[in-house]
């Protein structure tokens, strides 16, 4: 170890330091509100490191993680999409009556885990990294202790969550027994003997299995509904961004970064997964009235656009995936953050009929919500749309284009139920109970997030120039 590796993995270890010093601070005072800054204050400047840092691009650490480049592309995204997460979760949790300053801790360490699995050149440290994150989220996700749903909600995803870990150490041991090691740059070196190996192939099979549940897709997709609507709502925002994203991550490290399966019958296998999970989150979707349901089966169906880049296997395909998870992040953070103020205690205003009239007493807050549905449904010019375009674009030109003609297919379903909502701010009358006009910070991180769906979308060169120089 030396001092480089320090320096270049700087926004990871900034971050590890946060979480132990909040730790403390937590034991001896027992202040959710001073745990909750120090939190902001160790985001920002784990930030302001990554950015640094950030084509500094190097192994580290006995090639065992990477940093620069990609690996600090993804570390940003995991940093905004927590520090927004917090943001957004004091005014909840405090309105709620569940605010804890271990709730900042498991963000932390959460947010750590991520890190490492987008860093992980080892599949060893990639197992660490997804650890880190999945037993915080298992707790974070049944935050709400003394509500039956959210109980259920941490139990469904710790139980099915601990069956998809199984899948992957096995997928682990397999591919290290034929492969002799668990580094990702040494596979790739032998990956041309190891493809038509059959247990090297079973390892591969159950790595996708762990990634899929992950993501949540189809048919590894069941937890998703369930806890998303049982866990506190920026808890949900964070899991269907900073979770989705990371296991994205891994996907792309392993199966575009180091396996070589173009064409063959594992990405057969992903784009099938990815044509059910489009098709069943969108036409499902339909039938629900709870926004947070609507939404999570919204998410699978985006797990599903991700996937159609990740089989398309090409330079498109990636560039396409990295866009559509920076889009998604924004519009997402942005659908579940209103959700989330508009929310009282008892779960109430979760429902379409709680959105009627909404433009006419919150009209700004409906505009927002407005923009997320619009980017959602990837109607241009916003975001969505181009994150749309970008993945079915490399499915073509890996001649998978029945993946796509389902993909445009099921996005014109899913314009019915994104706006629907819209209808039902805009054109019916409603008389639900408000709470009170949000904070300014709550509003200006919404705003943020609107604003960088509509830059996304105006000018996706934005992005795509950064991460076109990964591959």
């Amino acid at each position: 170890m030396s001092t480089q590796d320090l320096w270049i993995n700087s926004p990871f270890l900034s971050l590890v330091i946060t979480g132990v010093i909040a730790l403390l601070v937590e034991g001896a005072r027992k202040n959710a509100s001073l745990s909750g800054a120090i939190t902001q204050l160790g985001l920002i400047v784990a930030i302001a490191l990554a950015i640094f840092t950030f084509w500094e691009t190097a192994p580290s650490f006995s090639n065992m993680v990477q940093t620069g480049g990609y690996a600090n592309y993804f570390t940003l995204l995991f940093l905004v999409s927590a520090l927004l997460t917090v943001i957004l979760s004091k005014p909840y949790l405090e309105r709620t009556r569940w605010h804890r300053g271990e709730f900042y801790l498991l963000i932390i360490f959460a947010t750590s885990g991520m890190i490492l699995m987008a860093s992980a050149l080892d599949l060893i440290v990639l197992f660490l990294g997804l650890e880190l994150m999945s037993v915080s989220l298992y707790v974070l996700a049944g935050f709400a202790r003394t509500k039956l749903i959210s109980n259920e909600s941490g139990l469904k995803y710790f139980l099915l969550g601990a069956f998809a870990t199984g899948f992957l150490l096995y997928g682990i041991a397999l591919i290290y027994g034929t492969a002799g090691t668990t580094n990702l740059p040494a596979i790739a070196e032998q990956f041309t003997r190891l493809a038509d190996n059959t247990l090297f192939l079973i390892g591969v099979g159950m790595l996708i299995v762990s990634f899929s549940f992950k993501v949540a897709a189809v048919p590894f997709h069941m937890w998703a509904p369930d806890v998303y609507q049982g866990a506190p709502t920026t808890v949900t925002a964070f899991m269907s961004t900073g979770a989705k994203a990371a296991a994205f991550a891994a996907f792309v490290s392993v199966f575009l970064r180091t396996f070589e399966f173009s064409g063959a019958r594992v990405n057969e296998a992903l784009a099938y997964s990815a044509a059910a999970s489009m098709i069943l989150g969108n036409v499902i979707a339909i039938a629900q009235t709870n926004l947070k349901r609507l939404l999570a089966y919204s998410s699978i169906a985006h797990a599903g656009y991700m996937l159609v880049g990740l089989a398309a296997a090409n330079n498109e395909g990636q560039t396409g995936i990295l866009f559509y998870l920076s889009a998604y992040t924004a519009m997402n953070l942005g659908a579940f953050g209103i959700i989330s103020l508009m929310e009282q205690e008892g779960d109430k205003n979760l429902t379409f009929d709680d959105y009627a009239g909404l433009s006419s007493r919150r009209p700004f807050v409906a505009a927002l919500m407005a923009v997320f549905m619009f980017s959602l449904a990837g109607i241009p010019p916003f975001a969505g749309f181009f994150g749309k375009y970008y993945v079915f674009l490399a499915a073509v030109k890996a001649d998978m284009t029945w993946l796509a003609v389902i993909g445009v297919l099921t996005s014109v379903v899913s314009v019915y139920y994104y706006l629907r909502l819209v209808v039902t701010m805009y054109f019916r009358d409603g008389e639900a109970d408000l709470p009170a006009q949000p904070t300014k910070l709550a509003l200006a991180v919404l705003c943020l997030a609107a604003l960088v769906v509509l830059q996304l979308g105006l000018f996706p060169s934005t992005i795509l120039d950064i991460t076109q120089r990964f591959f």
